[in-house]
């Protein structure tokens, strides 16, 4: 795991994506008080997963993100398998949910 990295660009977060087998991604908002309260809370869950690569990114400073991804609102998590994604949580993203939509999807690879 390589910790949550702050993207600079939407070609970081592709380039991520489509260099790597696992890759989960965390967009919030700057103003988001519930990104900032989601994000303490699945950073260990996330960090625990030594398999996966991750990044965040303010959608606020990159709004060509909400178009590259299709997001309406935030936060979003995102997990791509081989390029493709297979896994999409927006606005209220429950832990337990995450940790066994997670588990459920990693068991499977």
């Amino acid at each position: 795991m390589n910790g949550f990295r702050e993207a600079e660009s939407v070609e970081e977060v592709r380039e991520l994506i489509d260099n790597n087998k696992m890759v989960f991604v965390f967009l919030y908002g700057e103003h988001c008080s519930v990104c900032h309260g989601v994000l303490p809370q699945i950073r260990p869950m996330i960090d625990s997963y030594n398999e996966l690569m991750s990044i965040q990114a303010d959608i606020e400073k990159l709004p060509m993100l909400s178009g590259e991804f299709t997001v309406f609102t935030v936060p979003v998590v995102l997990l791509f398998l081989e390029g493709k994604e297979v896994l999409r949580i927006a606005r209220f993203i429950r832990t337990e949910e995450l940790k066994e939509r997670l588990d459920k999807i990693l068991d499977s690879v």
